[in-house]
């Protein structure tokens, strides 16, 4: 089987210095692969070369067998891919249900009508509260995000990625900054994401998102050091090299 996410060579520096190094990697489609890694290690800077928002300097991203190294990040997102950012990034004065519509909308016909007031698109409102319901917000739909917690803002980037229909979810740090509590609902709903959807994630603490993945990426200094299950990075010495200086 083709899988979701193949990445070949990729390399970028800033200033000289290797941000990404040599980085190949395989996810299978369905997979849920964690990319963990301490701060500084490239983990942030690897989303951004496979959506589009950063080009290599060398290397190949392929998503589903196709090569979409050179498209624009709203051509990757045609394709099947959607991404949740570290630094939240929502229209704080609009509703939940309206930056939720406004997802909606870029995969829609409907945008190229100017002319058609975005209030009276009874269908693309509809469909926002469906998804804010599934990330269990539904009662909070009118909103604005401004009067929201941190962790239910970060539920509306979830839902608002969901909304683009993925087949490819990149989620940089997702549980970064909430409460156990609020980590353990971010959890459920990452676990309750249905497995035709490929998920990569990034987390700084191994910790909190291990019991989350398939597979695990470990990233330092742009390098790929290990690779494996839960069990394998955890014993790997390398792991406790990087993570404890020992």
């Amino acid at each position: 089987m083709t899988p979701a996410l193949q990445l070949g060579g990729l390399k970028k520096s800033f200033g000289g210095l290797p941000a990404t190094n040599d980085v190949s990697l395989d996810v299978p489609a369905g997979e849920r692969r964690l990319i963990i890694g301490p701060n500084g290690a490239g983990k942030t800077t690897l989303f951004n070369l496979i959506t589009g928002a950063l080009r290599p300097d060398a290397g190949t991203v392929r998503l589903f067998g196709e090569n979409v190294s050179r498209l624009k990040p709203h051509q990757r997102a045609h394709r099947g891919m959607a991404r949740t950012y570290q630094i939240i990034t929502l229209f704080s004065k609009d509703s939940l249900e309206h930056n939720v519509v406004l997802s909606l909308l870029g995969l829609s016909k409907a945008r190229w009508d100017a002319f058609r007031p975005l209030a009276g698109q009874a269908g693309l409102h509809e469909e926002a509260r469906r998804i804010l319901r599934r990330v269990g917000l539904e009662e909070h739909a009118a909103r604005p995000i401004a009067e929201v917690s941190y962790g239910e803002k970060r539920r509306v980037e979830i839902a608002m990625a969901l909304a683009q229909q993925p087949k490819l979810l990149l989620l940089d740090e997702p549980l970064a900054g909430l409460s156990r509590e609020e980590r353990s609902g971010i959890k459920s709903l990452i676990n309750g994401i249905p497995r035709d959807v490929t998920v990569i994630m990034i987390e700084h603490d191994m910790d909190i998102a291990l019991d989350l993945a398939d597979r695990v990426t470990v990233l330092h200094y742009g390098n790929v050091i290990v690779e494996g299950t839960r069990t394998e990075i955890v014993a790997d010495p390398r792991t406790r090299e990087i993570y404890l200086g020992n």
